[in-house]
């Protein structure tokens, strides 16, 4: 029978039940993988009830530094009876099913093309503990001593990981190492190890990926710190999944760098306002008497903020709303990733308005957006909104360390003090003195009799007084218009990458693709999957809204551009098509929103099959270059 094969280069994926305590597990392996310098990319799929539903977790090995997902599994560990029938589908000619057989596999379950890998994990842990509790978060632990002897995962590195998780537990320590153990030895004397699919220190690692430091971090926790360097003092939540780490984490940070030295008070503030619309009220006002402030939600909350963010808008107050997007409408798919809030946050709130976007599409861009983002609200005095989503902020990614400029000043924008106002001839809150559409603001108390304004959600002169005349109107929506010009050179630039270089070019068609956040790895990949097939692809990686002229220019350069995203209505390709003016012929959809990331061979596959050619075989691939 055909045995997968490869060294540093496949994915496992493990099969539980949620509430079973495999989390720590399966996080355990992925980071034994990392200890031993080999690139791993986890993503945890879990469903949003407490306990009792199927969970999934799935490790990307990549000798080569790929962060997205592949598609398909050479390797899958299942301890959970509810989805083996799934899990057995999902497995790749070749690949390896090791699978609980305390009970024995019902014959319509085996399938010819696999390899089945039977260990009693149930009954090895009835046998040597005697709590229930122990026995189920052991069993875990013990699959995992058996994948240490199946793949050669350095045993030395998971006991140094349990030594660091367990730091002065002793028993835990060693009743750790006791099942890791218990593992190892039951797939040493029974199977052929290592298997086909192995790892190897060092072997067949990208050059990049060996050369440089990396840490393993979400973008939750670095959007936090972003938040901390960004000077926010100001934070307003309500909890929603998956955006609640990035409060928790700043709250962490913030009772560590945000306590004076002398007094031992608090510099900041978080709030858990009684819901999403509260929480960006207090933001708003938190923004419009000068303190840097944030809210963390997702897409329901959006739709509850819009309001404010429209007040925040049109009244022009700096304020950051960072969206860890996640499967909608509605409720959802509150525990699924998605990027389906592009049109309502480019347009929140009602009437004529365009928000400012910004798209990372790694931890390392949701720290640096973030302080970005904060700097950018007060420049543009306008919302700011970063786009995460569920699959960059809640699971942990490879990512060079963070970095800090200590000399770095924050960009507060056109504030007048007291002497600049002062100096001012004419001073209007809603004056556009240079030209940009960016007016000069005061802050409360700046001056004993100059500069107090009335701030409005309602339509106003330039002096700020309450007006209906229509063209008094015209000029401010038109200014806002003209200030979402200037943002257009503030905002980060898009980044591009010319196409693989192809011998024989099997169409005359110039291909580009687009993409944005999570969408990227995939992509990057799928484009060097496709090369060696004939079809040289140019890529674009969009980073914020409003487009920078570069990304009109991208689309008439090329007869046909892809647009790859993770939501059903195409929502990046309308706003484009609205914004760019694009005929709809000239883009086409690349399209996933089943609520789990997009992988590298759908891309590959949707792209073939719009230029109507074959599925070729998947061809080796080549280091990424994004």
């Amino acid at each position: 029978m055909k045995q997968i094969k490869g060294t540093n280069d496949f994915v496992v994926k493990f099969a539980n039940v949620n509430g079973t305590g495999s989390a720590s597990a399966n996080h355990l392996f992925a980071k034994a993988i990392f200890r031993m310098g080999i690139p791993v990319s986890p993503r945890n799929i879990f469903p949003s009830n407490i306990q009792g539903l199927p969970t999934w977790y799935e490790v990307r090995v990549s000798s080569k530094g790929y962060l997205g997902r592949r598609g398909g599994v050479d390797l899958m560990v299942c301890v959970n009876p509810q989805s083996m029938e799934q899990d057995i589908a999902s497995v790749e000619p070749g690949g390896y099913f090791v699978y609980d057989n305390t009970k024995p596999l019902a014959p319509h379950l085996k399938r010819d093309d696999i390899h089945f890998f039977g260990i009693p994990f149930t009954e090895m842990c009835m046998r040597e503990y005697s709590v229930p509790r122990l026995q189920q978060l052991l069993k875990n632990v013990v699959y995992v001593g058996a994948l240490a002897a199946l793949l050669d995962i350095d045993f030395g590195v998971l006991k140094g990981l349990l030594n660091d998780q367990f730091k002065g537990k002793e028993k835990l320590i060693s009743s750790n190492v006791h099942a890791l153990e218990m593992g190892y030895q039951y797939a040493t004397e029974n199977f052929q190890c290592p298997l086909p699919i192995k790892l190897k220190k060092g072997g067949n690692v990208a050059p990049h990926i060996l050369e440089t430091p990396h840490i393993l971090m979400n973008g939750n926790t670095a959007a936090a710190l972003g938040a901390i360097y960004g000077g926010a003092t100001v934070a307003a939540w309500y909890p929603i999944t998956p955006s609640t780490s990035v409060i928790d984490s700043f709250a962490t940070y913030a009772k560590r760098l945000r306590i004076d030295a002398g007094s031992g008070k608090k510099n900041y503030a978080v709030v858990q306002a009684e819901d999403e619309l509260a929480a960006m009220g207090m933001v708003v006002g938190a923004g419009w008497n000068g303190a840097r402030a944030f809210t963390a939600t997702s897409g329901p909350g959006v739709s509850l903020m819009s309001e404010f963010l429209g007040l925040a808008y049109f009244a022009e107050v700096p304020v950051v709303l960072i969206n860890v997007q996640r499967s909608g409408p509605s409720t959802g798919m509150p525990t699924r990733s998605q990027q389906s809030d592009v049109l309502a946050a480019a347009y929140a709130s009602h009437g004529d308005t365009k928000q400012v976007l910004l798209f990372p599409a790694t931890p390392q861009e949701c720290f640096e957006m973030t302080v970005n983002a904060f700097d950018l609200s007060e420049r543009l005095q306008t919302p700011i909104i970063m786009m995460s989503d569920l699959d960059l902020g809640m699971n942990d990614w490879m990512s060079p360390p963070l970095e800090w400029d200590d000399n770095y000043e924050m960009d507060r924008g056109k504030v007048l003090d007291a002497q600049g106002l002062d100096d001012a001839k004419k001073w209007g809150r809603y004056l556009d003195v240079d030209g940009d559409g960016i007016c000069y603001r005061t802050l409360p108390g700046a001056h004993p009799t100059k500069g107090a304004y009335f701030t409005r959600g309602s339509s106003k002169n330039e002096m700020a007084v309450y007006s209906e005349s229509g063209d008094d109107y015209v000029r401010n929506v038109d200014r806002l218009l003209r200030k979402f010009e200037t943002a257009k050179d503030l905002v980060p630039q898009p980044k591009t990458h010319p196409p693989i270089e192809v011998k024989k070019p099997k169409t005359k068609l110039k291909l580009g693709a687009l993409f944005f956040g999570t969408s990227a790895s995939p992509s990057y990949e799928a484009v060097e999957m496709l090369a060696p097939e004939g079809y040289p692809i140019d890529t674009m990686r969009i980073r914020a809204f409003p487009f920078h002229n570069d990304l009109d220019q991208f689309i008439h350069d090329h007869d046909l551009v892809f647009v790859i995203e993770q939501n059903r209505d195409g929502q990046m390709r309308q706003l484009i098509m609205n914004e760019c003016q694009i005929a709809p012929t000239k883009l086409t959809s690349i399209l996933n929103y089943s609520g789990t990331p997009i992988t590298a061979r759908d891309i590959a596959n949707q792209i073939r099959t719009s230029l109507n050619t074959k599925s070729a075989k998947i061809v080796p691939l080549h280091a990424e270059t994004a």
